[in-house]
């Protein structure tokens, strides 16, 4: 999978991609990630990609010709099965979405600013437009960072124990049962008999209980009425 990210502000992009489980999928070949700065193909003497809103109103927009021509050197180059624009007023991010884009082959993922893009960028070349959540931030990039790590975590090979991201929350619509480990003591506090029993049809029934019980009282919404 390739994953190429559009950006102003790639230096927010190092730190997120250099550590951990990111890190070793793009070491092992799992996955290429690649961030382009949008600058680099600004046609102005100043590098600029952002000016004054038609009409006014508060604000800067990132303009049309930086990220067009970007993104069409890229898809001379190859394929893109999906074309993402991260912005407040897009589709909400979900597992379901996360799962899909794990099975695609490559992907662009635009980082918005300031009051957005030029909405012809929107019209034209953006397939899908998503946001992580119902509040505002700086740019994309931290939002870029977050769809990333989901949906690279899912790539066969990328996980050390593959069925692990399977029992994550909100794979079965459910919040995932508690988790504990030893001791199975600990200043008095004890961890459930059940999970000590050895009974695995009786520890699963356990657990689906508890992650119905908390999705009810933490996520009533996920519940199918």
């Amino acid at each position: 999978m390739r994953i190429d990210i559009l950006t102003i502000l790639p230096g927010l992009l190092e730190g997120p991609f250099s550590e951990s489980i990111l890190k070793r999928a793009v070491a092992r070949g799992f996955v290429e990630i690649v961030v382009h700065n949008i600058r680099d193909y600004a046609q102005n003497k100043h590098k600029q990609v952002d000016d004054y809103a038609f009409g006014g109103g508060a604000g800067m927009v990132m303009s049309v010709e930086p990220i067009h021509l970007l993104t069409e050197k890229l898809k001379k180059e190859r394929r893109y099965d999906e074309i993402i624009f991260l912005t407040p007023d897009g589709e909400k991010y979900t597992q379901k979405l996360a799962n899909y884009f794990s099975t695609l082959g490559n992907i662009i993922i635009l980082c918005g600013h300031y009051k957005g893009v030029d909405q012809r960028i929107r019209d034209h070349l953006i397939t899908r437009e998503i946001s992580i959540g119902d509040y505002v931030l700086t740019g994309g990039e931290l939002a870029a960072a977050i769809i990333v790590d989901s949906v690279v975590r899912l790539l066969p090979g990328v996980l050390t124990d593959e069925t692990s991201a399977l029992t994550d929350s909100f794979q079965d619509n459910l919040l995932s049962p508690p988790v504990y480990t030893r001791p199975a003591t600990y200043k008095g506090w004890k961890v459930p008999e059940i999970l000590l029993s050895g009974n695995a049809a009786e520890i699963e029934k356990w657990r689906f209980e508890k992650s119905l019980e908390r999705t009810k009282k933490i996520r009533p919404d996920m519940i199918s009425d």
